[in-house]
C-alpha cells in the first residue's frame, strides 16, 4: 500500500525539522517552510517518512494512505 506525504500549511510554523529529518522528499522555502519535492513515500524512506511525521512539533507533517 502506497503513502502519501502531505503538510498541513495552517499548522506549519516552519521549524523546518521535517526536512532534516527527511532531505529526500522535502526542501524548505526561503522563509524556512516546508516544499514536497515527492508525495508519494517509496518503501525504502517509509521508516524515515514515520519518524518525521512523529517528530513534528506542530503535527503538521501527515502521511495518508493512497
Amino acid at each position: 500500500m502506497s503513502r502519501a506525504l502531505r503538510v498541513d500549511r495552517v499548522a506549519c510554523t516552519g521549524l523546518g525539522l521535517c526536512a532534516e529529518l527527511l532531505p529526500e522528499l522535502i526542501d524548505l522555502d526561503e522563509w524556512g517552510y516546508p516544499v514536497l519535492k515527492e508525495t508519494t513515500v517509496p518503501d525504502r524512506l517509509r521508516g524515515h517518512a514515520r519518524r518525521a511525521v512523529a517528530a513534528c512539533p506542530r503535527l503538521a507533517l501527515h502521511t495518508d494512505k493512497v
